[in-house]
């Protein structure tokens, strides 16, 4: 396999969004807060009963797709990347940087957020989201940037383990984070650093 990612404009977001962004749950970090929370947070894995996709693109639903990021946010000074592999779109990742608006970005320059990453779930486990991952952070590095962060949800185990392989430390566990969101109110937001 020979991957190839390359940097490219909101023109292209129509191709990007082509590459599906769902993953398979049968596992997630439940969050143990002993003694109410004075003890630490511990995450302790444990299966799900039953298994499930979790599907972004159904999540989301159209008005969030990567379309319709540029009318929903500045996009002026994001990077897009798309991984193709002999001539086959098989993964893309948005990043996201000094937005006025964007929370994630904590209203800092410095700080660059994966605002999206998806690998074709056929094609995973070749290496594809670590390409995409290392475009993303070398792009947010030359752009002065200081740090990287990541979002993902404790049932994304896959994710968490692959951040973490990449570098990245945990430096927040939000577990209300989605209260106001009933299909995935269950959820709880773990936040990933990297600095550069």
């Amino acid at each position: 396999m020979s991957v190839e990612v390359v940097q490219i404009g909101v023109d292209q977001l129509s191709r990007y969004e082509r590459t599906p962004i769902r993953f398979w749950v049968d596992s997630r970090f439940r969050v143990d807060a002993p003694e109410g929370g004075l003890g630490g947070l511990r995450l302790v894995e444990e299966e799900v009963d039953p298994p499930y996709i979790k599907d972004y693109d159904a999540l989301l639903g159209g008005s969030e797709s990567p379309l319709h990021w540029p009318e929903l946010f500045d996009v002026s000074r994001w990077g897009f990347f798309l991984a193709a592999d002999g001539g086959q779109d098989v993964g893309g990742a948005a990043v996201g940087m000094d937005t006025p608006g964007v929370h994630m970005l904590e209203a800092r320059s410095d700080l660059a957020v994966l605002w999206d990453i998806r690998v074709h779930p056929d094609e995973r486990r070749h290496g594809i989201g670590r390409a995409l991952f290392r475009q993303a952070v070398d792009w947010a590095r030359a752009k002065g940037c200081h740090q990287f962060k990541v979002e993902t949800q404790n049932v994304n185990v896959g994710a968490c383990r692959f951040y973490a392989r990449q570098g990245c430390r945990l430096g927040s566990i939000h577990r209300y984070a989605y209260a106001g969101c009933p299909e995935v109110a269950h959820e709880a937001m773990l936040l990933w650093y990297l600095d550069l």
